[in-house]
């Protein structure tokens, strides 16, 4: 008697089980491809929306900043005034370059040569440029994290390459606190001297930037030996900056 071959089956059922498992792997294969594409998008969108922010601010003053905003919560409220720079007394803008960052003129966002000295000093030394707390104050967050330190020097450049100096500076005067829940030269001048930041003289305005590192701590019109010792270098080194040309960037000179 013939022998018979076993019935065959259709090839699309004989092959689906290793088509589904081929299906199967392919997706597993591709999911880490998946999850760079979209993490490269992301990036590019962050990107984007930061060089926007950057410019942005270039033409408009920013309405607050994170740090406002916690202390603004925390407070009950923070006083703040925003002026340009043609209301603000050229003095002031000097004494707080040659408290924060003599340099600032020099430098394309770091100041190197006091990065050197920082580290030389075991980190005991500030070393973060005017540019570089402006990014800080009105972009990022306060608080020592590696996190965010990364995120200043991406922007800081950014905001160099966008801004002119003495925008930079004018943003910087304007959100800095220079007491408790007192942002911007504005009302500091008001809070502390009863005037405006156009009326500021030179011992007032050394004053009040003798104070910007710890404005917590340290009183401008309640000076302590300390801040007056302080205030008194600042009016040294305003002057300095006036006649060796590193004010240039952000002062008006009259022909």
């Amino acid at each position: 008697m013939a022998r018979r071959d076993p019935p065959q089956l259709p090839a699309d059922r004989r092959d689906a089980p290793r088509s589904r498992g081929a299906r199967f792997f392919r997706a597993v294969g591709s999911v880490p491809g998946l999850l760079w594409r979209l993490l490269r998008r992301a990036a590019i969108l962050a990107l984007g929306l930061g060089i926007l922010a950057v410019l942005a601010y270039r033409l408009f003053d920013p309405p607050t900043t994170p740090y406002m905003m916690g202390e603004s919560r925390r407070l009950g409220g923070v006083t703040q005034d925003w002026v340009p720079m043609e209301r603000i007394a050229p003095v002031m803008a000097r004494s707080a370059v040659a408290a924060e960052d003599a340099n600032f003129c020099r430098h394309w966002g770091f100041d190197l040569d006091a990065i050197r000295a920082s580290l030389e000093d075991g980190g005991q030394r500030g070393a973060s440029t005017i540019s570089q707390q402006v990014v800080k104050n009105v972009y990022l967050w306060h608080g020592r994290s590696w996190g965010r330190k990364a995120l200043e020097a991406g922007i800081t450049p950014l905001v160099e390459a966008a801004w002119p100096k003495r925008r930079i500076l004018e943003v910087y005067l304007n959100v800095a606190e220079f007491d408790e829940g007192v942002f911007g030269v504005e009302a500091a001048a008001r809070h502390h001297f009863g005037v405006t930041a156009a009326e500021l003289s030179a011992v007032q305005a050394a004053r009040l930037a003798a104070v910007l590192p710890s404005p917590k701590t340290r009183s401008a019109s309640e000076s302590s030996g300390f801040v007056r010792r302080r205030a008194a270098s600042i009016m040294d080194g305003a002057a300095t900056i006036d006649r060796d040309g590193r004010a240039d960037c952000f002062a008006v000179r009259k022909d």
